[in-house]
C-alpha cells in the first residue's frame, strides 16, 4: 500500500497493492498500521455504500462541530469523479476543490479529513461507492453546499446531471465560509 500526499494539506491518495490472478483480484483497502506509520490516527465508526446511475451528482456534503467526519472513499464498481472542497478558513487551498477519478480499475482510495465538503459524479453507467467515516451520521449537523455554485466553478464531467432535492437546496459557498478553520 502506497499513501501519497496531494496539493491539498490533509488529503491523501491510497494506492493498494493489488494481487491479480485468473480468479480476479485481492487488495487491502485499509490498514490502520500503515496510517499510523505516517502519523495519521483514524478511528472509523461507520461504513456507507451507495449505488448510483450515470450522471448522478451526490454532494457537496459535510458535518459540523463535534459530528464532523473524515472519510476514506473508494469505488467498488464503476467510475466517479470524486470532489473535495476545502472549507478550512486560512488554508492555502480554502475555497478550492481537489478532484480525482476513482474507479474499480485504478483501485485508488482518497482520504478526506475533517474540514472538507465531499461529493462525486458518476461517470460510468452505474457505480457502487463505499466510504468509511470517522463519526456517525448526524442529520442535525449535516450541511450541503450547492454542487453548481458558480463561485466554485466545479466541472463535474457529466451532462444533464441527476441530483436529489436535498442537494439542490444546499447553501452557497459564501454562506459556508466560516464552518471550519485551518490548523
Amino acid at each position: 500500500m502506497e499513501i501519497t500526499t496531494t496539493p491539498f494539506k490533509g488529503i491523501l491518495l491510497v494506492k493498494p497493492d493489488v494481487f491479480l490472478d485468473d480468479r480476479g483480484y485481492f487488495y487491502e483497502s485499509f490498514n490502520k498500521k500503515k496510517f499510523l506509520d505516517i502519523n495519521l490516527e483514524v478511528n472509523f465508526l461507520q461504513d456507507n455504500v451507495s449505488k448510483s446511475r450515470k450522471g448522478t451528482i451526490r454532494g457537496l456534503h459535510y458535518q459540523m462541530g463535534n459530528k464532523a467526519q473524515g472519510k476514506l472513499c473508494q469505488v467498488l464498481y464503476g467510475r466517479v469523479l470524486d470532489v473535495s472542497l476545502d472549507l478550512r478558513v486560512d488554508s492555502p487551498t480554502f475555497g478550492k476543490h481537489f478532484s480525482i477519478e476513482l474507479s474499480e480499475d485504478n483501485h485508488l482510495l482518497v482520504w478526506i479529513p475533517v474540514g472538507f465538503a465531499h461529493g462525486f459524479s458518476v461517470l460510468s453507467d452505474e457505480v457502487i461507492f463505499k466510504y468509511k467515516c470517522t463519526n456517525y451520521y448526524c442529520k442535525e449537523n449535516e450541511r450541503t453546499i450547492l454542487f453548481n455554485d458558480p463561485e466554485l466553478n466545479i466541472d463535474w464531467k457529466v451532462d444533464n446531471p441527476v441530483f436529489s432535492q436535498k442537494d439542490l437546496m444546499g447553501k452557497s459557498f459564501e454562506d459556508s465560509k466560516n464552518d471550519f478553520f485551518f490548523e
